[in-house]
């Protein structure tokens, strides 16, 4: 058994900011524990840019991002175990890892949780038909493109229209390949404005909504796929059958935090998010263990990731050094047209502007967000649009936080 001030758990984007914050506000004893051979993460095969715009002011790819904080974190001489797996999570912070050189045990002043999402997989879609080769997530086709240097296919279909299957979309295409169509089963697409713009229509890639692969065919390879129309209960709708010719068909059907060590620990999960239930300082309801990033919530933008993983860091510091939050607290709770409200639960006494994230329930026009506790209007935002695929930011100031005795709700109204 060792001990260390803070184990930060993955080093991808989330887990280095974290350790950098934590480290900058005065915890210098902080250690990364990483499965993979270096640190970076999910950014390590994503050579696309648009990566860092907003949190450093200058557009990068995704290995360079990660690159600027993995130089952060050997600056400061942080404490790196790469190809080491953590296996569990104990409620008094004991963290259990194994690598190469045997079974570690580390006993934690406090833990950050980052290990980020996985996609959902064919077996959870559910898709009927044949099992041939072919049939790839759209990251795991990422990787092996971008990485391995290996092209999946020549005629694509995608599943899926989340940011990495359109962000795959366009990577086909520059590869020569011929991308036939992007199916959505929702009626609205699930990622960025911006993508749906640069990867489909700057290069005539047909998306079709309200639409998914009805079944899969083929013997060693896939031969093609029958796509369909669905109703609004996504039932399909047997006379908008098509068959599709195609060699390869890529899943873009969601992204799932990686919280097993959460649940194995005894955390709370958000049914939701799929991640911890947090308060503002992104401490989960274990004490001294905290989470940021996408195993606590999908984001939209790696800049976030990183703004977020800062408070985890600086919470985990604070806690280091000055022991449990403690003070008066409310739950958050999300309202018409609001699918989450993250954090779950702010303390109203700390003196302190909190930042509230959420993501709506389905696209609108021009809305107004209202923040509220009982009858006090805490904040208010408008917006000229609002989708499922951005996420939405509200601050609340520390006097109007310091108003709330019930629980705050979040919804929206259209204008």
């Amino acid at each position: 058994m060792t001990a260390h001030d803070i184990v930060i758990v993955g080093g991808g984007p989330a887990g280095m900011a974290a350790a950098v914050a934590a480290y900058d506000s005065g915890v210098t004893d902080v250690v990364i524990l990483d499965r993979e051979d270096s640190v970076g993460g999910i950014l390590r095969q994503c050579i696309h840019n648009g990566f860092g715009l907003h949190k450093l002011g200058r557009e990068l790819t995704g290995p360079e991002y990660a690159d600027v904080y993995r130089k952060e974190v050997e600056k400061r001489g942080i404490k790196i175990y790469c190809e080491t797996m953590v296996t569990a999570v104990s409620t008094d912070r004991v963290v259990t890892a194994r690598n190469r050189q045997g079974i570690m045990k580390i006993q934690a002043g406090a833990v950050v949780l980052a290990m980020g999402c996985r996609e959902r997989s064919r077996g959870a879609l559910n898709i009927s038909g044949t099992r041939p080769a072919g049939v790839y997530s759209a990251g795991t086709a990422q990787k092996l493109i971008n990485c391995e240097g290996y092209m999946v296919g020549k005629k694509v279909v995608i599943l899926g229209s989340g940011d990495i299957g359109l962000i795959m979309a366009r990577r086909m295409s520059f590869e020569g390949a011929k991308v036939e169509a992007v199916c959505e089963i929702m009626p609205y697409s699930g990622g960025l404005t911006r993508n749906i713009v640069q990867c489909l229509e700057d290069y005539g890639i047909p998306l079709y909504l309200s639409t998914t692969v009805a079944e899969i065919h083929g013997q060693k390879r896939v031969e093609g796929v029958t796509i369909a129309e669905v109703d609004e209960n996504r039932r399909v709708k047997e006379e908008t059958k098509r068959y599709i010719p195609c060699d390869t068909l890529l899943l873009s059907c969601g992204l799932i935090p990686e919280n097993e060590l959460t649940r194995s620990a005894g955390i709370p999960i958000d049914p939701i998010t799929s991640g911890a239930l947090v308060d503002e300082n992104r401490e989960t309801a274990t004490p001294g263990i905290f989470a940021c990033g996408n195993v606590l919530q999908v984001h939209d933008l790696v800049d976030y990731v990183s703004d977020e993983a800062e408070i985890a860091g600086i919470g985990a510091a604070n806690f280091v050094k000055n022991g449990a939050v403690t003070g008066e607290t409310v739950a958050t709770k999300p309202g018409n047209g609001v699918r989450y409200v993250l954090p779950q639960r702010v303390h109203t006494d700390k003196g302190n502007d909190v930042a509230l994230f959420m993501r709506v329930t389905q696209p609108f026009g021009k809305v107004r967000f209202t923040v509220k506790s009982g009858d006090e209007v805490l904040a208010t935002a408008v917006r000229l649009k609002a989708a499922p695929g951005e996420m939405e930011k509200i601050v609340v100031k520390s006097e109007k936080l310091a108003l709330a005795s019930e629980p705050i709700t979040v919804s929206l109204e259209v204008l």
